[in-house]
């Protein structure tokens, strides 16, 4: 990806499949917890919602029956899907060190929270209910479905929707202040830590299952672990200071304002991915990706991940 096109985005400041039975109706994970609510209340009989350590559990289950679903057919869903297994993965690895949070039950709420975001929004466009899909995130799963774009731009999208238009929301809800006082933004950063180590396995898990050219070093139109890095930091900055303005917002009308600009923002960014990542008829096509993917979505990745090694299904932190 070009200095330019990194530039651009910055402004808004992958062998056989495992076996497996036919995905049933989905219903919402977290309804199956009853007094689910994106509220972090320590004292819930909720698991998720008090932010017990279990959680991360059923959160991983779910983020993995998306990712093998996706990976097994190699849709063009499957690296965002991946993805996220990985970094909650790496999550997980992380809140096991100590001292690394501050408030460890707090994140693990949050985590919870921010991956429903995501599965919701897929489950409904996968069954139909696109009333019920942010725009962000139609174009992403559409852009994915159809596609449209490279795997470099599939990642990319799905990033976009999931910190540009749902981060924001999640941190609103979950709360940006401790109860003593404190900013809550101390372990919001923290993350940041491992985000960038977390690139270079990330992308060369991606170029070896799924698709070649998300490896700039490959080909010049995939992504830099330094780019990424950069675009991913300057987005969750963006994110939380957006969340700062729901929370401040002095009425209804202004927070639905504040509301507008993110889904704007997220909608900006997502066509400027499409921009820059479509494939071009006649020039460049999806058949040496998906053939690529045919073959090799099963392989183990090649890098280890701060975790250890990952398996190429399921999940293990």
């Amino acid at each position: 990806m070009s200095a330019v096109v990194v530039a651009s985005l910055l402004t808004v400041a992958t062998t056989a499949g495992p076996a497996r039975a036919d995905l049933v109706p989905y219903v919402p994970w977290s309804s199956h917890l009853a007094g689910w609510t994106d509220e972090y209340i320590p004292s819930s009989d909720n698991d998720c919602v008090a932010g017990r350590s279990n959680c991360l559990n059923a959160t991983l289950k779910e983020q993995s029956r998306i990712a093998d679903d996706t990976a097994s057919t190699c849709s063009h869903n499957a690296i965002f899907a991946r993805a996220y297994v990985r970094m909650t993965q790496l999550y997980g690895y992380t809140r096991a060190m100590p001292g690394y949070y501050q408030d460890v039950s707090y994140f693990n709420h949050v985590d919870a929270v921010f991956a429903r975001y995501y599965t919701d929004s897929y489950y409904n466009w996968q069954s139909g209910n696109r009333s019920a899909v942010p725009q962000s995130w139609l174009t992403a799963l559409d852009a994915a479905k159809n596609k449209l774009v490279s795997g470099t731009g599939d990642l990319l999208l799905g990033m976009n929707a999931h910190i540009n238009r749902d981060l924001p929301y999640v941190m609103a809800a979950v709360g940006l202040v401790a109860p003593d006082g404190s900013s809550r933004k101390v372990d919001y950063t923290a993350v940041e830590a491992w985000l960038y180590q977390a690139t270079a396995p990330l992308i060369a898990e991606f170029a070896a299952r799924f698709d070649p050219s998300i490896d700039d070093t490959a080909d010049p139109h995939g992504i830099s672990n330094a780019a990424l890095f950069q675009m991913v930091s300057g987005w969750r900055e963006n994110a939380w200071r957006n969340a700062e303005a729901l929370v401040s917002a002095p009425s209804p009308q202004a927070r639905a304002l504040v509301a507008a600009n993110i889904e704007a923002q997220a909608n900006t960014v997502a066509q400027g991915i499409l921009a820059t990542q479509s494939y071009v008829p006649l020039l460049t096509s999806t058949v040496p990706r998906d053939t690529y993917c045919a073959a090799h979505k099963a392989d183990a990745p090649p890098v280890a991940y701060a975790f250890g090694y990952a398996t190429a299904w399921g999940y293990a932190y």
